[in-house]
């Protein structure tokens, strides 16, 4: 299974045999931090000074400000002008982790992250997951969901944007959360129907002990959904997202992106396109 040997498997599914635990080494291999968050100095008599290249900072007046502080090994360093967009900010989760949030303004001509958003004409609201980088706790599927619950509210009540205005854009977390909120839209990256169903392909039924139950969440999504996922992912096959379609009642035609795996898909000129089509033509005109 996947590459593991006998003595990986028993480790696995027997240290211990709780289908958490056996989720969490499975699905959580948290990185090498690349940032850290710390708390912004007030300025001085002389006023506010220059923020150093590498550190994004909160936005003026905000209580508790806090910048960041990209390392070496950081798969971007932002410009001054990119990081004047950002605001970032820690919140808590309903478990006690500290949930490490960044939210991004739309800029015109940015680099990739950041210009998404401009490409789009979007901003952008991302988070860290429990346990990783300067996000506190271990992760695990519960701080999964509690981790979007509280970007969620962050979002909701730090910037006052009512749902009708938030696309959702990931996989297990965001189909938990669509299956409970309605919001404007969603779209799933390269989703799994289950944890189970990803470590044995043959699974057809779906108990309450498995980790990941997308396949069974999808259905109670009331918003509006995109599917997108590449035809050669390594990670989760293919046949994940055609799952998901075909039980979604909310599905519009979705993206398969042929010859894209699971890290690149995003690198194909349809991934874009088909975005911005969803967002600027479909929903408007759904709410016509």
């Amino acid at each position: 299974m996947n590459g593991l040997s006998l003595s990986e498997l028993c480790c696995l599914f027997c240290c211990p045999p709780c289908p958490g635990r056996i989720a969490a080494k499975l699905a959580f291999l948290p990185p090498e931090a690349t940032y850290s968050l710390v708390p912004e100095p007030e300025p001085g008599p002389g006023g506010a000074g220059t923020a150093p290249l590498g550190t994004l900072r909160a936005s003026s007046g905000a209580p508790g400000r806090r910048k960041l502080h990209l390392t070496e090994r950081a798969d971007f360093q932002y410009s001054q002008r990119e990081l004047d967009t950002i605001e970032v900010f820690p919140t808590k989760s309903a478990r006690g982790n500290r949930v490490s949030c960044m939210y991004v303004l739309c800029v015109p001509g940015a680099s990739f992250y950041i210009g998404l958003g401009s490409r789009l004409h979007c901003n952008i609201f991302s988070y860290d997951y429990s346990g990783y980088d300067a996000s506190s706790g271990r992760p695990s599927e519960r701080n999964l969901y509690a981790d979007i619950d509280a970007a969620w509210q962050a979002l909701r009540t730090r910037y006052c944007i009512s749902p009708d205005s938030i696309i959702l854009i990931g996989t297990v977390p965001t189909v938990d959360l669509a299956s409970r909120y309605e919001c404007a839209a969603v779209v799933l990256h390269s989703p799994l129907t289950s944890g189970m169903r990803v470590a044995f392909p043959d699974t057809k039924k779906t108990y309450c002990f498995y980790a990941f139950p997308n396949i069974e969440k999808v259905s109670k999504i009331t918003s509006p959904v995109l599917i997108i996922h590449g035809t050669e992912d390594e990670v989760i096959d293919f046949s994940h997202g055609l799952a998901l379609y075909e039980r979604c009642p909310q599905a519009v035609e979705p993206l398969w992106v042929e010859g894209a795996g699971h890290n690149d898909i995003e690198l194909y000129s349809q991934y874009l396109e088909r975005l911005r089509r969803f967002i600027s033509q479909e929903l408007p005109s759904q709410r016509a």
